[in-house]
């Protein structure tokens, strides 16, 4: 049985010599405190802090009777209530749908996803705020003014190109020009809204306590646009060593080049179209991590930016947690990946480095959009992203190695919920990992020939196992 009295806590002394006036509230062996509006002074409180003024005990007795007459009403249910759920409801009443604020809902669930440090997500739920509150022009918006007909009236509106106000680097509102959304940022959008809507759904409504403050369900009218296939080409086995073979001057080789090209018209003559990059620029840098990306089975920019330090000890196998899902699913997105031999020199150099470079996982992937694009402008290929490696990947895994689809997911750390009760079955083998990963790596190393490489009938791990000298 749940209980209300009034306290004053001896500790809470404030500078002006009073006290806070609480209510406690006990359920199930768990103590809370309410605050109230009355303070009270030492000729007011008796020497062990009860109250002895019949003016303060007759203003708070009908707040302590009003609050045992909600618990009363609750009856059964009780039992089921949390101490904390029971003092939101003692202070509230029973909530309204009309009076949750989305928007404000929105930006407390920011603040959990910043300290949960899943800043994709955080960033994501941020742009969906931002839009929602220039379609509401302004920080209101009911959550019961989201429906159907409200969602296709937004996705008109997110797709038009306007004047937007969003923070720039000092956090200063300023005016940026929107383009319109296309049907793959609608997606996404549209995708991040629900996710916000199920959130206010999941925290305000109790299906165990019978509480249904939010009784509609717009998505259900309303059809969340699929994604566009992605029409790219991926990337072949020849631009992939295009880029791994790229040509690196450190600046004085390049200012040797340039002076020679300026001097010397039989070497102008040969080297006029010589293909290079500056060592450690961007473009440098984004050859190697895409090539280290690629070597660990597409891992992300994200994910190759959370490294730890690289340690001699540990250098056969990296074990992580996939960024984008360890929220979201029970396994936390666990992968154990080997190291191989091709990558080892580029893991050590960025293992636990990128933290010291880039203030933010974001600012590793501006870094690395800028050096992609470089990168590829040098090299004839157009539009090259960073996560076409990871695409590439998977593509060679499939069309030209063999492997199942399936087994790929579980090389990229997808998940799979068609089988999500099959694998409480099946315990985890890292070792199709490695033979997937072995076999694409093998494309870079030997000549294809008739297919006998990527014949997962005679296909053999120890045949690429290499001693390791790490200096």
């Amino acid at each position: 049985m749940a209980t209300v009295r009034e306290v004053v806590l001896e500790h809470h002394k404030r500078n002006d010599n009073t006290w806070n006036l609480k209510i406690r509230l006990t359920h199930n062996r768990k103590t809370t405190y309410i605050d109230t509006p009355h303070y009270v002074s030492q000729k007011q409180i008796r020497k062990d802090f009860t109250i002895k003024d019949p003016f303060i005990l007759s203003v708070i007795n009908p707040v302590l009777d009003e609050y045992r007459m909600k618990i009363s009403k609750i009856g059964a249910k009780l039992e089921f209530y949390t101490v904390k759920r029971l003092a939101d409801y003692l202070l509230k009443g029973e909530l309204q749908a009309e009076s949750i604020n989305i928007i404000e809902f929105g930006w407390k669930q920011v603040e959990i996803l910043n300290e949960a440090g899943r800043e994709g997500s955080r960033d994501n739920m941020k742009a969906v705020l931002y839009s929602l509150q220039d379609y509401f022009n302004g920080s209101y918006a009911p959550i019961t003014e989201i429906r159907a007909k409200m969602l296709r009236e937004y996705e008109k509106f997110i797709r038009t190109p306007r004047i937007m106000m969003r923070p720039n680097k000092y956090k200063v509102l300023t005016p940026k020009q929107s383009k319109g959304m296309k049907d793959g940022g609608v997606h996404n959008h549209m995708r991040d809204l629900r996710i916000l809507f199920n959130d206010a759904i999941e925290f305000y409504n109790d299906k165990d306590l019978g509480i249904t403050v939010i009784n509609h369900y717009p998505f259900e009218s309303y059809k969340i646009i699929n994604p566009p296939e992605r029409k790219k080409p991926k990337l072949t086995i020849e631009q992939v060593k295009l880029i791994r073979d790229c040509e690196v001057l450190t600046l004085d080789q390049i200012k040797v080049h340039k002076q020679l090209l300026r001097e010397d018209a039989d070497y102008a003559a040969k080297e006029s179209n010589r293909i290079y990059i500056q060592k450690d620029s961007r473009e440098h840098q984004a050859q190697e991590l895409a090539m280290l990306s690629f070597y660990l089975c597409g891992m992300n920019a994200v994910d190759l930016y959370g490294l730890p330090l690289a340690e001699k000890s540990i250098l056969e196998r990296l074990d992580y947690n996939r960024q984008k899902t360890k929220g979201r699913r029970r396994d936390e997105a666990f992968i154990s990946i080997h190291i191989p031999d091709i990558a080892l020199q580029l893991y050590i150099k960025y293992a636990g480095k990128l933290q010291q470079r880039y203030a933010s996982h974001i600012n590793l992937d501006h870094a690395l959009s800028f050096g992609m694009r470089r990168l590829g402008a040098k090299l004839g290929i157009t539009g090259l992203q960073f996560y076409d490696f990871r695409h590439a990947f998977a593509d060679m895994a499939r069309n030209i190695c063999g492997f199942h689809t399936e087994d790929i997911g579980v090389a990229l750390n997808h998940r799979d919920n068609t089988n999500a009760v099959t694998d409480i079955y099946i315990s985890k083998n890292w070792g199709i990992i490695d033979k997937i990963q072995k076999a694409v790596i093998a494309l870079f190393i030997r000549k294809v020939e008739d297919g006998k490489l990527c014949n997962q009938s005679v296909f053999s791990l120890a045949r690429f196992t290499t001693v390791r000298r790490v200096a």
